[in-house]
């Protein structure tokens, strides 16, 4: 006997406006389900979206704070781009930002009451190399051995963070430090500037939108910036062309381990101060979901960052103010994802009843 059975039919012309619409709708996905958690968790929803979309704006230093957690995440996803759209899956940000961030704090600790300002170029090119060491051995691994990017870069995130603990626990430890497994107070002549009075905000922001200028300047108007995209949507032609895959590789992979490596040092040296076990903040991972909700785009990915980053805000908020959980923050990082996900699948296919099982 015939069935009836519900399949997925390719669109012969996706429309172009939805898929630039697809991140929107998603986000009111997101805050639909979210509604109907904050109500069996027994919450006010109303307070609770306040919480996750109002507080973080509301005033001033709301906005400084935002964008504290704005910076490394639209930072690390510039790189990001750069490999996905090369069809590079680097998937170890976290480890190249936690490597940057060790790097970085190295070089602050050898300051002393002789050492001038100019030891920030230092600190930061420490991050920055760090940040490339950890995705070069990925990129080793994957040229001259052929192992799969994806897990290789996804270990090394766990390796990083066993040596973050090495060195807090050990020989970084503050002897002064109450047994607590953190580093000494950088010295203020380390301490990244900031860019307000009262503020958080450091010139991080500064790097994140000359990041934002010069990343769409590679992609979109230089010949390599065109070789990696090419090499991305089409292997085949791009060999054709002439272009180097394993040129591409390295580029992708080191672009993306430095501007990680990047946002580990401006953490460490600006708001943080030190370096402690808590460094991998999960902005490595997050910073997976802002590239993709901001379309692989340099602009489209400073406004989702900046949503991510109320979320993480929203998530302590929640906590401190609802008592809910504050992996609150993760629940909602997930549904943006996957609603995502499900409207960038109904944009590129249709849902079809098809007749299967019939007589011949």
């Amino acid at each position: 006997m015939a069935k009836r059975q519900l399949k997925l039919e390719a669109r012969p012309q996706p429309s172009k406006a939805w898929s630039y619409g697809s991140p929107l709708l998603a986000l009111v996905f997101t805050v639909i389900i979210g509604v109907v958690l904050f109500v069996i968790l027994g919450k006010d929803p109303v307070r609770g979206l306040q919480v996750f979309f109002w507080d973080p704006i509301k005033n001033g230093y709301a906005l400084g704070e935002l964008m504290v957690k704005a910076i490394p995440l639209l930072i690390i996803a510039l790189g990001l781009a750069v490999c996905f759209r090369s069809n590079v899956w680097n998937i170890g940000a976290e480890g190249q930002y936690v490597l940057g961030a060790i790097a970085a704090s190295g070089v602050a600790l050898m300051a002393d009451q002789s050492t001038g300002k100019w030891i920030v170029v230092p600190i930061v090119l420490a991050g920055v190399l760090g940040g490339m060491f950890w995705a070069g051995i990925t990129a080793f691994l994957r040229d001259k051995f052929n192992a799969n990017e994806i897990l290789v870069s996804l270990m090394l995130v766990y390796v990083a963070i066993q040596v973050l603990s090495f060195m807090v626990f050990g020989p970084w430890k503050d002897p002064n430090g109450y047994n607590f497994p953190q580093t000494k107070n950088f010295d203020l002549v380390t301490r990244i500037p900031r860019l307000f009075e009262g503020s958080r905000v450091s010139i991080g922001l500064i790097f994140a939108l000359v990041g934002v200028a010069g990343i769409w300047v590679f992609l979109f108007r230089t010949r390599a910036g065109f070789a990696q995209q090419v090499g991305g949507l089409a292997p085949a032609a791009s060999r054709y062309a002439g272009f180097s895959s394993r040129r591409a590789l390295w580029t992708a992979l080191l672009i993306s381990g430095g501007m990680a490596g990047l946002a580990g040092a401006l953490e460490v040296a600006g708001p943080i101060g030190q370096l402690t076990p808590y460094v991998p903040a999960g902005y490595g991972f997050a910073a997976i979901i802002v590239a993709y909700v901001g379309r692989l785009h340099p602009v489209g990915m400073v406004f989702s960052a900046v949503l991510m980053s109320m979320f993480y805000i929203g998530g302590e908020l929640a906590q401190s103010r609802l008592g809910l959980p504050r992996s609150l923050t993760g629940v909602f990082q997930g549904l943006l994802l996957f609603s995502l996900l499900a409207c960038d699948t109904l944009v590129n296919y249709r849902l079809k009843f098809a007749v299967v099982g019939g007589k011949k």
